[in-house]
């Protein structure tokens, strides 16, 4: 019996990559491949391989597993009788968000049909390829993050309520704990993509491959993008050094200044577009390395996102380093995980 499962199993998956295969994108009214609606990347996969997992590919049945383990974990810490379920305390920490308000997805990211342990396909072993002085220069910036206090610009950008948490406006654009939704216009000589969280809207130019001077630096970089056949290529540039470091929990990245991003979205089918992009930073990484996930169709709204931490939590955060250096604590005795 297992057999035969196993048998109609290959069978379903390839006839999803031969439907994928076969798929041709509608066409807007002014003849592009239309991409256009709101798309999510929530999932339970990340960027980086965990540990636990020796293949970028898993079995359907260990897949739905780990999802209902995952659920179980949710309902347990979501009960009204533990209010603060999902934040627990160490010492004077107050805590974090309960889990009510946090949606990180329910499944693992499929693609063709397989289940995906990591976004990461190149290097094959799901992880990023720093070479010494880049993870060097990471665990600086991490360490300066974490424990610098002297003022809002030494915080990260999601403190500062200037873009999302992490990479989740990008480029590359990354899942993260809540706020996955993406709009995409498009216009003949425009694609703008809007980011849920912290409502950034990325405008990618079509009309114009070259990018401005290198000293001139923008929030989420500078975009131009081309077609090729039904695929949109995106090429990002000039980044702002105040965005070299994407602190997201176990998947943060770091992409100097002089990093390039190159993305491509091609719609696979009605639900979803096959999201691949590629991080080329000499300074910082040994090679290139590629990953991939899907953006699938969403029938949600795009929330306004009204980012508080700006307002209320960055000056509490201020006023109580001032607080410890009164006291004579050292700035590392101040927990700012995010």
């Amino acid at each position: 019996m297992l057999k035969g499962l196993a048998v109609a199993l290959s069978l379903t998956l390839a006839a999803t990559a031969a439907q994928a295969a076969d798929y041709k994108a509608p066409r807007t009214a002014f003849g592009q491949p239309d991409l256009q609606g709101t798309w999510t990347n929530a999932s339970l996969t990340t960027l980086v391989r965990p540990a636990g997992y020796k293949s970028l590919t898993i079995p359907e049945a260990q897949a739905k597993a780990f999802e209902q383990r995952q659920a179980q974990m949710r309902d347990a810490q979501n009960r009204p009788s533990d209010p603060t379920a999902g934040a627990p305390r160490v010492g004077n920490d107050p805590g974090g968000y309960n889990n009510f308000w946090v949606d990180p997805g329910t499944h693992m990211g499929r693609i063709n049909g397989e289940v995906r342990t990591s976004w990461i396909v190149d290097p094959a072993d799901g992880q990023l390829p720093y070479h010494a002085e880049g993870k060097k220069l990471f665990e600086k910036t991490q360490n300066y993050v974490r424990n610098t206090f002297d003022g809002p610009e030494t915080r990260p950008l999601g403190e500062r309520c200037i873009l999302g948490f992490g990479s989740t406006a990008g480029p590359p654009m990354l899942n993260v704990l809540y706020n996955n939704n993406y709009q995409i216009v498009q216009t003949p000589d425009y694609v703008t993509i809007v980011v849920e969280m912290n409502h950034d809207a990325r405008v990618i130019r079509l009309n114009d491959r070259k990018h401005p001077p290198r000293s001139i630096k923008k929030w989420m970089g500078d975009s131009v993008g081309w077609w090729e056949g039904d695929t949109l290529v995106v090429e990002t540039t000039n980044f702002h050094p105040d965005e070299s470091f994407r602190p997201y929990f176990g998947n943060s990245i770091y992409i100097s200044t002089d990093g390039k991003v190159t993305e491509r979205f091609t719609r696979v089918s009605k639900d979803q577009i096959l999201y691949r992009f590629t991080v080329d930073d000499p300074k910082v990484y040994s090679k290139p390395w590629t990953a991939e996930m899907p953006l699938n169709a969403s029938d949600k709204p795009v929330y306004e996102y009204a980012c508080h931490e700006g307002n209320y939590s960055l000056p509490g955060i201020l006023a109580g380093a001032r607080v410890a250096e009164k006291e004579g604590r050292k700035p590392e005795a101040v927990d700012v995980s995010e």
